[in-house]
């Protein structure tokens, strides 16, 4: 099985610490800064998992998720927000929009790579 993350985050620290943290459990990462390129590299590649920043520049994180979903290759593949955004209602809006499901910022490294691979398995 690919073990291959598509990263949409904008933030150069976080792409980094995500991708540390993963290539360390062994996936390959690639990452993406901005929606409107996230949408056309995963129109490219079919991705074990998606982890998607909400606030992005060219597109919010709802309108990616919304296009990634209209791509028949990627309707099995779970697209997880990794977001700030905590406040009430957020967590349902990414729901909405297409996402399997919803991490807060910030991130746990201790527990980062745990969190997301129960989206794998579920």
């Amino acid at each position: 099985m690919s073990r291959t993350v598509l990263l949409i985050e904008d933030n150069e620290q976080n792409r980094y610490l995500v991708t540390f943290l993963l290539e360390r459990s062994g996936y390959a990462v690639v990452a993406v800064a901005d929606g409107v390129n996230a949408i056309e590299r995963a129109g490219t590649m079919v991705p074990t998992l998606i982890l998607l920043d909400i606030q992005l520049p060219t597109m919010d994180g709802y309108a990616v998720a919304r296009a990634l979903r209209t791509n028949q290759a990627l309707a099995a593949t779970p697209i997880v927000a990794v977001t700030s955004y905590a406040m009430p209602g957020d967590e349902e809006k990414a729901l909405e929009a297409g996402c399997t499901g919803y991490l807060e910022k910030p991130i746990d490294p201790a527990t980062f790579v745990a969190d997301v691979e129960r989206f794998l398995t579920s």
